[in-house]
């Protein structure tokens, strides 16, 4: 991957949340979750010891906290093959390259909205489109400190306005870090 280790890392916990959160099965191979450098080889045991390094313990608390979230999350897996389970919101934004999208469960009870920016470049004030209008609450955000991101302080709860954006009558603003993902529940 290019760019500073913080970049790669930060780059890492995008790819593996929205890999995580996409429709389909999951799979990674040993010594991924934590961020191993080199490929992974039978004749070898994995590289435990950069579990010592503060970046590969925080690849893998990003990690365990994702599976943690699939597992509580009936809107992960419930619809996992029916297109009901899955909404995007914005899959077009081709000049800063950021993505969001919804994941439904079967009773339409505890939802959850994504948004992912595939780029270093930080929105400050990036407003999204959602579905319905009421509070969206922040759940998982890949630039907390425990993860290795910046540890700037945000507030959990963020209630949509009557504002079009993305194609949808409600929407909210929130500060989208390079290469981070945000995660709500609503």
């Amino acid at each position: 991957m290019p760019g500073t280790p913080e970049q790669k890392m930060a780059n890492l916990r995008l790819a593996y949340a929205y890999q995580m959160v996409h429709p389909g099965k999951k799979l990674l191979f040993m010594g991924q979750e934590f961020a191993q450098l080199r490929e992974w080889s039978e004749e070898r045991e994995l590289d435990w010891f950069l579990l010592a390094e503060e970046p590969h313990q925080q690849i893998q608390n990003w990690y365990k906290d994702l599976l943690h979230l699939y597992k509580k999350n009936k809107a992960l897996y419930e619809l996992d093959n029916d297109p009901k389970g899955f909404d995007w919101i914005n899959k077009d934004d081709i000049f800063r390259s950021i993505f969001s999208f919804t994941r439904h469960s079967k009773d339409g009870k505890k939802n959850l909205l994504f948004v992912c920016n595939f780029t270093p470049v930080e929105r400050s004030d990036y407003r999204v489109g959602v579905p319905k209008h009421k509070t969206y609450k922040l759940i998982l955000n890949s630039d907390d400190a425990e993860f290795g991101g910046s540890g700037k302080e945000r507030p959990v709860n963020y209630k949509s306005v009557s504002q079009e954006c993305d194609g949808r009558p409600y929407s909210f603003a929130y500060p989208l870090p390079g290469f981070g993902v945000a995660v709500f529940r609503y």
